[in-house]
């Protein structure tokens, strides 16, 4: 009898902050993909971003643990944050890979457009099945990523599959300037989120 693969979702970023758009993409995650767990794992310095000043990775790993608290089988992983460094997805899924492990990843859409410019993108798409979901509403948008999909399938012989999940067109950069300007955030952010942001007044200059 051939034992089941344990269905393990990745899903990495720089969440900060983490927003209530995260959280519903990882609930989608978890049940369009059937996944017996799922990895949340912030970066300790993301490669395709700026590191801001004031940008401690343990307030983001703390704020990552309150935010998906209530969604079953997911974990919060600090692999990143200890291994330091660059934190670059292929050696965070090579590191999780095991013969009896399914692996599916989760990025934005943005970042699916922009998949074949990371570091051994094609190792990537051999370690795992990569998924994304929505950022935006726009049907221009939509277009152009049914045409990289193509792209994808044709060269390397994989390609995303689409979450279906209503996008919260919030991003974490537009959160920390509304915060900087002093206003209220509240509808973007989990409240055990917010509540943290406030009390440790981070981004506030």
């Amino acid at each position: 009898m051939t034992r089941k693969k344990t269905r393990t979702g990745v899903y990495g970023g720089t969440f900060n902050p983490v927003h209530s758009g995260h959280v519903a993409a990882a609930a989608a995650f978890v049940e369009q993909m059937a996944l017996d767990e799922l990895l949340i794992i912030p970066t300790y310095m993301p490669p395709h971003k700026e590191a801001y000043p004031a940008d401690e990775p343990y307030h983001r790993l703390k704020m990552c643990k309150l935010a998906f608290a209530g969604i079953e089988r997911a974990v919060v992983s600090d692999m990143e944050i200890v291994r330091g460094g660059r934190s670059y997805t292929v050696d965070t899924l090579r590191a999780l890979s095991a013969p009896g492990r399914e692996l599916f990843l989760l990025c934005g859409s943005d970042m699916m457009l922009s998949f074949d410019t990371w570091r051994d993108f094609e190792k990537i798409f051999r370690l795992c099945q990569p998924v994304y979901v929505r950022r935006e509403n726009d049907p221009e948008v939509a277009r152009t990523i049914a045409e990289k999909n193509v792209e994808y399938q044709r060269k390397y012989g994989n390609s995303f599959i689409e979450l279906k999940s209503e996008p919260i067109v919030i991003s974490s950069l537009e959160i920390r300037e509304k915060i900087r300007r002093g206003e209220d955030v509240s509808d973007y952010l989990p409240p055990d989120v917010a509540k943290y942001i406030y009390e440790n007044r981070l981004y506030v200059r």
